[in-house]
């Protein structure tokens, strides 16, 4: 098994989930994440989505979305990162996956407003609106988690 570094592991999942799981030595867990992020991209038809989303074509990126494949995402992605990290040694506090959870909240919520949620005026679609939900997904899961740390 390779060390313990917690940032590595979650910088790794970062990329693709399973990676961190597979430096972890979790190779069950590795390989399963892995192939749910291949078989949900697949299916979500997300490479093209993303693809589509950095040309600018935000309307061909909506309408070649699967969105009922691509909402399981957001929570295989947050759980694959946060499982690295805290199997790497991360996350001693008792509420520490609450940032991850409520950033897998409010991104998939991202999501499915991502067809018809404007913000400015901008249509920012099935990939750009969801990664703008992380910030008060991370915030909120923050909050919430230093509210709970002190009441028990």
């Amino acid at each position: 098994m390779s060390d313990k570094n917690p940032i590595e592991k979650l910088l790794w999942s970062i990329a693709l989930p399973g990676f961190g799981q597979f430096l972890n030595g979790k190779y069950f867990k590795g390989t399963a994440m892995l192939i749910l992020e291949f078989l949900i991209n697949v299916q979500a038809n997300f490479n093209q989505v993303i693809i589509l989303s950095f040309q600018g074509n935000i309307q061909e990126a909506i309408i070649q979305t699967d969105y009922q494949w691509l909402m399981f995402y957001p929570c295989l992605y947050f759980f694959a990162m946060w499982d690295a990290w805290k199997d790497a040694g991360g996350g001693k506090d008792k509420y520490s996956f609450l940032p991850f959870v409520f950033t897998a909240y409010l991104v998939t919520t991202g999501l499915i407003l991502s067809q018809k949620l404007t913000l400015f005026g901008v249509l920012f679609g099935p990939v750009w609106l969801p990664m703008l939900f992380v910030i008060p997904g991370l915030v909120i899961g923050l909050i919430i988690g230093k509210i709970i740390f002190n009441i028990f």
